[in-house]
């Protein structure tokens, strides 16, 4: 019977690492592996799955935990850290410092949500104070994030209707994908859940609130063969999309209409959500980022600049 990694690790903590350690420390199952986001099974175990933990212990502290090597028939392992060393490495993050908007917009969602997901074991020097720090974007940040959002959908929508109008359907659908995607981004966003890397993005996707009814209207746009019913099938998933947000009352309400670019056959939905939640953006350094064009996530360059240490280049890429 399949025991999940937080279980398996949360036992190898209480049974064989807790009673060997005797200085004030926290304890977590954090980072980048199926089993922090609660989405291992059985086929997770065949590469590096195991029972581990990580420890973190004050600076200047030494620990070197005497424990087995192995636990209920699995390799195990612990890591040692203190809090700065390991936002460091992994964010570029300095727990004691504050958070200024430029900061958030250089930390990858998906190690966002690393870190803030997983099992916190035992806490005695302030792990979870950090985890709650990150645990969401501040509320301007996340109207940025929306308006870069909304962005990146409206001025595509269209698109799928011009490729195909020339004949080239395969165009139209890869179009329709992105948009999907896109639109699926935006439901994280409108659901304040950071999104996961690309192999857990769907299955996260389908345990949002709102995942049941979007994610057949989206597997329609995926399923469609010409551009008419790739575009029907967009509008169809476009609209309750928007009435989320509506629900949310972060905006007063937008209304939806439909538009032709130029008089052109081709239906978008839309509505002015950028404009909306542009006019409620009160942290004066959002407002400057925001009234630039709304480049969004740094996802979108992170495959250059992917290590930690790149932060400070990227806050500086914001700043310009």
């Amino acid at each position: 019977m399949f025991v999940s990694g937080q279980e398996l690790s949360r036992r190898f903590y209480l049974e064989k690492v807790r009673p060997v350690v005797d200085v004030p420390h926290s304890a977590a199952l954090l980072g980048r592996t199926s089993e922090v986001l609660g989405f291992d099974d059985e086929m997770s175990t065949d590469h590096d799955w195991k029972p581990r933990a990580l420890l973190f212990v004050r600076e200047g502290v030494t620990l070197e935990p005497d424990v087995p090597d192995k636990f209920e028939g699995w390799p195990a392992s612990v890591e040692v850290h203190t809090l700065r060393s390991y936002f460091q490495k992994q964010l570029g993050f300095d727990p004691d410092q504050e958070l200024a908007a430029r900061d958030w917009l250089t930390f990858p969602e998906s190690i966002l949500r690393q870190h803030t997901a997983g099992a916190v074991f035992h806490d005695e020097i302030g792990l979870q104070a950090v985890r709650d720090r990150l645990n969401y974007y501040p509320p301007d940040v996340w109207r940025y994030l929306m308006i870069a959002a909304w962005w990146c959908v409206h001025p595509e929508m269209n698109l799928v209707g011009r490729a195909g109008y020339t004949g080239d359907e395969l165009g139209s659908a890869v179009i329709g994908a992105q948009l999907v995607r896109d639109l699926m981004q935006l439901c994280f966003l409108l659901e304040r859940q950071y999104a996961p890397y690309r192999k857990w993005f769907g299955t996260a996707f389908s345990r949002l609130s709102c995942g049941p009814t979007v994610g057949p209207l989206l597997r329609d746009v995926l399923r469609a063969e010409t551009w008419q019913e790739r575009e029907a099938a967009l509008m169809a998933a476009y609209r309750p999309i928007c009435e989320l947000h509506n629900r949310l009352e972060i905006t007063p309400p937008v209304e939806l209409g439909v538009e032709q670019m130029c008089g052109r056959p081709f239906k978008v939905v839309w509505g002015d959500f950028p404009g909306a939640l542009a006019a409620g953006i009160e942290d004066p350094e959002v407002k400057r980022i925001a009234e630039r064009w709304p480049v969004g996530r740094i996802e979108q360059i992170r495959d250059v600049f992917w290590h930690a240490n790149d932060r400070r280049q990227l806050v500086e890429l914001v700043d310009s």
